[in-house]
């Protein structure tokens, strides 16, 4: 079995680290102390708890406004946008398929961008990388507001959410920089727990395109780099411009993906994934007509069960997460096994995903009235916290096995997964329309399972499969 055996490395003292860096006086930068003290975190990091808290709540806020893979629990671009389907299809004499679209092409733009920010993240550092990505959702969520054609609906919900796409790579890239090993699954769950509201779909996009500009602000203002001194491209740079513009392969973090074991969880996270997008996106369509529900915030309200569950799901399960890698450790005397994390998923992916998504289609088919409503908003809260309960230790493990390339490794599974769910939510609607809401949502039932198959086979054999293919895994020794 290849696993590794817990060792202290030495640390650089802060004035080394400060020395070594050629930002040290740009911006304010987390370094390294050779020994905790009782001002700052147990990690032996040069923030103090609070400071550590802030930035959890500054990427938790730009994370706020994606949509991206894990992003449907950033849901305020996206969810905000899926009860208005209705609206929008009457404004644009279009159908409600072809506004639906929208969404699809959501996800499919997330995917592009989430690779580019994350790969030039790694050259520039975190910080930049915001920075650069907001005027593109401000820009975009104005364009979104201003469209007077389906075209032009279509191209600035691109832009927009293109320019929001890095908050959940970058996010967890910032949380690996800062947290360490044992802590890292909670601080995740936190930065990934949100939830959202709803108003009128051209007023909404310009309030966006506000909290955008606001985003940028508290970023610029109080955001330190965090990256370690020396570890991004920029930093090897013999000589440097003023203004060093450099082209940096968006595609290359996909090749991460060859590692067997990444993969497999990609997938198992995308077919997991795909249920939350069978219960919201079609919504109106499905609780909506069922229930005779036509009011816009009222079926915006609908999604706030779902919203609720991953608020309080995604925190819970980053703990359990953790406490499941620290007891599994100390099982086995301080060895440190990386699947280990994973097994926290069974509660979520075995039972909570499956049968809230499968009851609430047999629900919507057999059971009216007040009672029948009832169950399906209990069914999008169960799915919300079971579909955390697999997708945030997934996240997790993805930055405990590559932590020296952490924002890239979210990026190319966040964006593989968005073109996978990509394709299944274009099919949402048009299986509804042809085989109903009940099989439809078994179907989807029946998929969750099998992407915890795939889980189970690679907490079964992970050793085997990082052994086929180095990716750069880390140890204990560099985590």
């Amino acid at each position: 079995m290849q696993v590794q055996q817990f060792k202290n490395m030495p640390r650089k003292t802060s004035e080394e680290a400060e020395a070594s860096s050629p930002r040290g006086k740009k911006y304010p930068t987390i370094r390294r102390l050779s020994k905790p003290s009782k001002t700052h975190c147990k990690c032996g990091l040069a923030a103090s708890c609070d400071q550590k808290r802030w930035i959890v709540f500054l990427v938790s806020f730009v994370g706020f406004l994606p949509y991206d893979a894990d992003e449907r629990r950033s849901v305020f671009v996206s969810s905000t946008f899926v009860p208005s389907i209705p609206q929008i299809a009457k404004d644009f004499d279009s159908t409600h398929a072809v506004v639906s679209l929208t969404v699809s092409l959501s996800i499919l733009a997330s995917a592009i961008g989430a690779l580019v920010w994350a790969a030039y993240s790694s050259f520039y550092g975190r910080r930049s990388i915001y920075l650069w990505g907001m005027p593109f959702l401000c820009v975009g969520s104005c364009g979104v507001a201003m469209s007077t054609s389906l075209q032009s609906l279509l191209f600035w919900r691109f832009v927009q959410t293109f320019g929001c796409s890095g908050g959940i790579s970058l996010g967890a890239g910032v949380i690996g920089d800062i947290y360490k090993l044992e802590e890292r699954g909670t601080a995740i769950g936190v930065f990934f727990g949100v939830a959202a509201q709803y108003w009128s779909w051209r007023n909404l996009h310009y309030s966006i395109g506000a909290l955008g500009l606001l985003e940028m602000l508290l970023v610029y203002l109080s955001f330190p780099e965090t990256s370690h001194p020396g570890t991004l491209g920029i930093d090897k740079l013999q000589h440097k411009r003023w203004i060093h513009i450099t082209w940096v392969n968006p595609l290359s973090s996909l090749w991460l993906l060859r590692s067997p074991n990444l993969f497999a969880v990609t997938l198992a996270s995308a077919l997991v994934l795909i249920s939350d997008f069978v219960l919201l996106v079609p919504l109106a369509y499905t609780i909506g007509v069922r229930y005779g529900i036509t009011n816009e915030a009222i079926i915006g309200a609908c999604f706030l069960p779902n919203g609720l569950g991953n608020f309080i799901g995604a925190p819970v399960a980053g703990r359990l997460s953790d406490i499941v890698v620290r007891r599994w450790r100390e099982k086995r005397k301080g060895v440190w096994f990386p699947e280990d994390r994973l097994r926290a998923t069974w509660i979520g992916g075995l039972f909570m995903v499956p049968l809230s998504i499968g009851a609430s289609g047999l629900i919507t088919t057999y059971v009216g009235g007040p009672i029948g409503l009832a169950l399906n908003l209990l069914c999008l809260f169960t799915n919300g916290m079971g579909v955390d309960f697999v997708v945030n230790p997934i996240g997790s493990y993805n930055v405990d096995v590559v932590h020296s390339r952490s924002a890239e490794v979210i990026a190319a599974y966040t964006a593989s997964r968005s073109l996978i769910i990509s394709a299944a939510t274009a099919l949402v609607i048009p299986s509804i329309e042809r085989i109903g809401v009940a099989w439809t949502d078994i179907i989807a039932a029946v998929l969750a399972l099998v992407g915890q198959g795939i889980i189970f086979l690679t907490i079964r054999y992970g050793d085997r499969m990082r052994a086929s293919a180095d990716v750069g895994f880390s140890t204990m020794a560099n985590n």
